[in-house]
């Protein structure tokens, strides 16, 4: 079979798997049930790295192979999946495509960018990345979700608006080029923090809209 498999891809194509699933969602108009699959595929991705790096004696094909696998999943987890969840909050009219393909056309030039630095990058030293170039892709699970939450204290009519807007502003900072400093070990524990408090605030707005009648 072609493909490498351990143990150090599980999480990567768990990501992948909730995001395919959360588009499956979004396509059901199911824009909440996709935001949680986007947090799942997030999860996955803040500990991937740690876990393969446990994995001492990977070939030089294993490590590229899993540098590979990992942008190509986030371009459909944090790529695709938020335009989906866009669509699913009723971004369907012809003139939000641009704002799609912008957004997932700066994730990929990201993460295309980020392969070609990294490659070089390991070939130099052993150390790791400290600092990345740009906002991270992987955001996206926290920063949309985020959005998600604010929009809904405007009024139903600009939400649409506001979505596309966020996503365009992202889209911008994926490609600017900033130095923002990686999380350690605390850093992604204080993440997954604000991940659980924007789940449970998502989830008392779908409470709301299901019971309280807010639209």
């Amino acid at each position: 079979m072609l493909g490498y498999y351990n143990y150090t891809v599980i999480l990567t194509y768990t990501s992948l798997g909730s995001a395919v699933a959360g588009i499956f969602l979004a396509t059901k108009e199911r824009p909440f049930w996709a935001l949680i699959c986007l947090m799942i595929s997030g999860l996955c991705d803040a500990f991937d790295g740690k876990v393969a790096r446990t994995r001492k004696n990977s070939t030089e094909e294993e490590k590229r192979f899993g540098i590979q696998i990992d942008s190509l999943c986030d371009l459909v987890a944090f790529g695709v999946l938020p335009c989906m969840i866009g669509y699913a909050m009723g971004m369907k009219n012809v003139w939000y495509v641009p704002v799609f393909i912008v957004y997932v056309l700066a994730a990929l030039i990201r993460l295309a960018y980020f392969n070609v630095a990294e490659e070089i990058r390991q070939k130099n030293t052993t150390e790791t990345r400290k600092f990345y170039s740009g906002l991270p892709v992987t955001s996206a699970s926290l920063l949309i979700p985020l959005v998600y939450g604010l929009i809904h204290l405007l009024d139903r009519s600009l939400w649409q608006y506001a979505f596309a807007s966020a996503l365009v502003i992202i889209a911008i900072l994926f490609v600017c080029n900033f130095r923002l400093r990686k999380p350690g070990s605390r850093g992604i524990l204080v993440l997954v923090g604000i991940g659980v408090l924007e789940f449970l605030l998502i989830f008392g707005l779908m409470l709301l809209i299901r019971f309280g009648g807010l639209r």
